[in-house]
C-alpha cells in the first residue's frame, strides 16, 4: 500500500463530494441547527456552575446524531457507486493496490463525517465559555466522537462493497446504524417489559396516632419488569457508548451535571434489580436513598464492550468489502459491471 495512493483516491473522492451544491447546503442546514440548539442549551442549563458542561453535552449528542444520519448517504456507496458508473475498473488497473482504494474510500467517509465536527467547532468553545467542563471529559468525548465516526463511515464503505447495488448498501447502512442506536433501545424496552418477575415492597406502618412502629414490617407484592437482564442491550449503542465513556461532573449533591451524566446514569441505574425495595423511615427511611454518583459508583461500566461490538461489525464488514474488491475476482455477483 501506498500513503500517496490512499490520499489520491481519497482527495478524487472529496473532490466528487465537493461539486455538489447539496453538499454546502447540507453543512448550513446543520449550522444553524446548531445555533438553535446551542441557544436553547444555555437557556435549559441557566443555573450553576456547570452551565458550559451542559451546553457541551449536547451539541457534542447532536454532532452524533447528525453523523448516524448523513453518513450512510455519503459512504454507502462509495465503492458500488463508482462499479455502478465504471469508474472502479479504470482505478483498479492503475498502480494502487486493493487496500489503497478501500483506505482512500474510508479516508474520504471519515473526512465528510469529520465535517460535522468541524463545523460544530465553534458552538463547542462557546459552551466552553460557561465554564464546568473538565479536560478529561473534553478529551475523552471528542476521541470517541471520532472513534464513531470512524466505525460508521467503515460500516458505509464495507457494505457498499459487499452489496452489489448503491441503493440497497445505502439501505443497508441505515438499517445497521439504526439497529445500533434504535433497535436496542427496543430490545431494551420490549424485553424488560416482556421479562417481569415479582418484586416485594417493605415499609413500617403507623398505629392510630400515626406514630412509626418501628418493629415490624408491611409488606406487599406486585409485578415489575426486568431491565436489570437486558441493561446490556443498549451496551452498542452509540449514545450510550459516548456517554458511558465520558467521565461524570456532578454537583455537590451528587447529581450529574451534563447530558452524558444523565444518560450514564440512566443506563447504570437499568442494572439494578426492583425485586426488593425497602423503606425504613426508623432508618432514616428516604434519607438514606443513594445519589446518582453513589448508585454510579456501585455499577458496571460497558462502553468498552459496546465500542468493541461496533468495531467488530465495522471490521467485519470493512474486511468483507476489501476481499470482494480485490482483483482479479474469481465470483461477482449476477450482472455486476466490471467496465
Amino acid at each position: 500500500m501506498s500513503a500517496a495512493h490512499i490520499a489520491t483516491i481519497a482527495r478524487l473522492e472529496l473532490t466528487q463530494r465537493l461539486r455538489s451544491v447539496g453538499w454546502y447546503v447540507l453543512l448550513g442546514v446543520f449550522a444553524l441547527v446548531l445555533v438553535g440548539v446551542t441557544a436553547l442549551a444555555f437557556m435549559v442549563y441557566s443555573w450553576g456552575d456547570f452551565v458550559g458542561a451542559g451546553v457541551y453535552s449536547i451539541v457534542v449528542n447532536v454532532v452524533l446524531l447528525l453523523v448516524v444520519l448523513v453518513s450512510p448517504t455519503l459512504s454507502g456507496n462509495a465503492i458500488n457507486g463508482d462499479r455502478d458508473a465504471a469508474t472502479l475498473a479504470a482505478i483498479q488497473v492503475t498502480a494502487a493496490s486493493t487496500g489503497d482504494i478501500m483506505l482512500g474510500k474510508l479516508l474520504a467517509a471519515i473526512a465528510t463525517g469529520g465535517a460535522f465536527l468541524l463545523i460544530a467547532l465553534p458552538f463547542l468553545s462557546i459552551a466552553l465559555l460557561g465554564g464546568g467542563v473538565s479536560p478529561l471529559a473534553l478529551l475523552v468525548s471528542l476521541v470517541v466522537l471520532a472513534i464513531e465516526i470512524v466505525i460508521v463511515a467503515a460500516i458505509g464503505v464495507g457494505l457498499s462493497g459487499l452489496i452489489a447495488r448503491p441503493l440497497f448498501s445505502v439501505a443497508a447502512t441505515y438499517l445497521v446504524v439504526a439497529g445500533l442506536t434504535i433497535g436496542t433501545l427496543i430490545v431494551f424496552g420490549l424485553g424488560g417489559a416482556a421479562l417481569r418477575s415479582e418484586a416485594t415492597n417493605y415499609s413500617r406502618p403507623y398505629d392510630a396516632q400515626g406514630e412509626v412502629i418501628c418493629d415490624e414490617w408491611d409488606t406487599y407484592t406486585y409485578e415489575v419488569p426486568r431491565f436489570d437482564r437486558v441493561w446490556w442491550a443498549l451496551a452498542a449503542n452509540p449514545f450510550v457508548v459516548l456517554a458511558d465513556a465520558t467521565p461524570t461532573e456532578f454537583t455537590d449533591d451528587g447529581y450529574p451535571v451534563d447530558l452524558f451524566g444523565q444518560i450514564k446514569y440512566g443506563v447504570r441505574m437499568a442494572q439494578q434489580s426492583p425485586v426488593e425495595q425497602r423503606w425504613d423511615e426508623c432508618d432514616g427511611g428516604f434519607e438514606d436513598y443513594p445519589t446518582p454518583q453513589e448508585s454510579m459508583e456501585g455499577t458496571v461500566p460497558s462502553w468498552f464492550v459496546g465500542l468493541g461490538i461496533q468495531v467488530l461489525i465495522a471490521g467485519g464488514l470493512f474486511a468483507g468489502a476489501w476481499s470482494r474488491t480485490r482483483t482479479p475476482a474469481r465470483r461477482l455477483p449476477p450482472g455486476t459491471r466490471i467496465a
